[in-house]
């Protein structure tokens, strides 16, 4: 079954439900059957219990008039920042979910969809204190991105994106405040749409930047968002300080802003990601079909962002978390407690700086929205694997942000659409911005170019380990990123390994590995190697081009994880080949023999 087959609408399910098709009770069973089948993949965080789950649906189906309701039986999750009655509220810090005590009250989003109809499966995982874009700073399992690879799952929403794209429910609550809700959609080619901020109440949600905070929605298509908002988002909450009610204004014909791709900056670190800059020039492409397209320049939205994690907002952070950080920094990711404390750092001068800054950038911002509805911008610059973010943390989740961190200092709203992804694989969302309660205007072109590309499902892939001539940078790396694939992380083998070099008459090497738990490698740590990630059905087609010395094997690495490789073949003479393993890679031994 493809990632499409599994995907849940909410019309879809509601049309089988009314009609006895199916029941809540058989949806919610399958809903968790999916769960069961994905295994500790990182999503959730607490599943409510099977037990309470079949009361709820036992209580739906009993009432006669639920079937009315307007998510009647519809499955969804809730990011783990947001109570829900009788299950914890973590942050993805246990302790804290300790300190706190469980939730006896939902928060008001959750109780407007239960009283529709829907059904809570659970709590979802998120980067802790919804500190972070990038899903890797949590101390459960580290999610991985659908698109595979290694890749991200994106942040701080991490949960509730894969929730949506593993077909487990039909849409999910999230949070966005820099990019939380949009970056985990894009990078799991599903729709993520942050309100404009106020339309959906923030009671209940522990904050991570209170003047900023926004629940967000992420679903399979732009109807479901319709749906959901038309429940979460009837009538402003009197509880809420930042709550306002819903306009339904939309213009007849949009004007769509778009900036020159030269204008935009797409990579990192000084590295250009060509391949993502040109997937997202060919998905505007799309933009003449739905509106009237007008050039637009990015920089107010550029400038807003740099401003956020850079500017004294943070401090919302520290004052919201501090106390605790004070008593459990032992239970807080060091990353996580950086930010937090980083800030104590901001003046009132400061604060008042970046205020007047932020109102000439709102100004400019304004002179943008005088010539166009909406802005259609990339989501992310680039993606970045769980190693690439693991090894440089705060400067990679910045990066990130580079789009997103604008959508609440300058009061947008905003959708990212899936786009076609880029020649090598990788994900692509097309993030349509718009000025505040412009949210119509938003969805409708959302609409429109989630139509006009199609489900953009993830292409089945494979890890495989090179350790020669497909190495990057080798005469035969072609053979692999021809057939789209892209490197994971390079890496070592196991320690029981020996790297042997044959040679055939017309003075070709090949290098091969083989497995040999008396290697001499036992010392050097294992042989260097690279991880590719290859379009499994492009698999049998590189293999039919590897030498005959090499076969696909399963290959240890020295993290004891196993994943298929071209390794020595079982007919090779390892007795016909010289020993080259002390030099401890390909790489080692060109450069020791040049």
């Amino acid at each position: 079954m493809s990632a499409i087959d599994r995907v849940l609408t909410t019309a879809t399910l509601l049309a089988d439900l009314r009609a006895g098709r199916t029941t809540p009770a058989a949806v919610v069973e399958q809903a968790l059957d999916r769960i069961a089948e994905r295994g500790d993949d990182g999503t959730w965080i607490t599943v409510q219990q099977r037990d309470v789950l079949l009361a709820r649906t036992a209580a739906l189906e009993a009432d006669p008039s639920a079937r009315r309701l307007p998510l009647y039986g519809v499955p969804f999750g809730v990011k783990d920042s947001i109570d829900v009655a009788g299950l914890p509220t973590t942050l993805a810090c246990p302790a804290y979910a300790d300190s706190r005590g469980v939730p006896t009250t939902s928060a008001e989003v959750v109780l407007r969809l239960e009283a529709a109809g829907a059904v809570c499966l659970g709590k979802t995982n998120l980067d802790q204190f919804a500190t972070g874009l990038n899903g890797t700073r949590t101390p459960y399992t580290v999610p991985r991105s659908t698109f595979g690879g290694g890749l991200i799952s994106g942040g701080s929403s991490s949960g509730s994106a894969l929730a949506v794209a593993g077909g487990v429910v039909a849409f999910a609550v999230a949070t966005d405040t820099a990019g939380s809700g949009r970056v985990p959609a894009a990078l799991n080619a599903v729709l993520g749409y942050k309100p404009s901020r106020g339309l959906i109440s923030t009671v209940g949600l522990v904050p991570a930047c209170r003047s900023l905070d926004c629940v967000t929605l992420i679903a399979s298509c732009a109807d479901d968002l319709r749906r959901v908002m038309d429940v979460v988002a009837s009538a402003p909450d009197q509880r809420d300080p930042w709550s306002r009610p819903r306009s339904s204004a939309r213009p007849p014909r949009v004007r769509i802003g778009l900036p020159d791709p030269a204008d935009l900056p797409f990579g990192h670190a000084g590295h250009d990601d060509g391949d993502l800059r040109a997937a997202h020039v060919a998905a505007t492409g799309a933009l003449e079909a739905v509106g009237d397209v007008v050039p637009v320049t990015p920089d107010p939205f550029l400038q807003a962002g740099e401003l956020l994690y850079a500017g004294p907002w943070v401090a919302e952070r520290t004052l919201e978390f501090s106390s605790f950080l004070t008593e459990h920094r032992d239970d807080v990711l060091d990353v996580v407690a950086g930010i937090i404390d980083s800030g104590s750092r901001f003046s009132a001068v400061d604060a008042f700086a970046a205020q007047y800054r932020l109102a000439e950038l709102r100004a400019a911002a304004a002179r943008t929205w005088e010539q166009v509805d909406v802005v259609v911008l990339p989501t992310i610059p680039t993606t970045f694997t769980v190693e690439q973010v693991l090894a440089d943390p705060v400067a990679t989740n910045t990066t990130l942000g580079t789009y997103t961190q604008s959508g609440n200092l300058l009061d947008l709203c905003g959708a990212v659409v899936p786009a076609p992804p880029t020649a090598d694989g990788r994900p692509v969302g097309l993030m349509v911005l718009g000025p505040a309660l412009a949210d119509e205007a938003v969805l409708h072109v959302a609409e429109r170019l989630a139509e006009l590309f199609g489900p953009q499902a993830p292409v089945e892939r494979t890890d495989l380990l090179v350790a020669g001539h497909h190495l990057a940078g080798g005469p035969r790396n072609h053979e692999l990123t021809e057939r789209g694939a892209r490197l994971v992380t390079a890496t070592r083998t196991a320690p029981s390994y020996r790297l042997l070099r044959f040679d055939d008459d017309a003075g070709r090497s090949v290098p091969a590995l083989l497995r040999d738990a008396g290697s001499p490698s036992q010392d050097s740590g294992g042989i260097s190697v690279e991880v590719w990630s290859v379009p499994t059905d492009q698999l049998p087609g590189f293999l039919t081009g590897v030498p005959d010395v090499l076969e696909l094997g399963e290959v240890e690495l020295a993290d004891g994880r196993t994943v298929a490789g071209l390794a020595c073949a079982a007919g090779a003479d390892p007795a016909s080949a010289t020993d080259i393993t002390a030099d401890g890679g390909w790489r080692a031994h060109l450069a020791l023999t040049a």
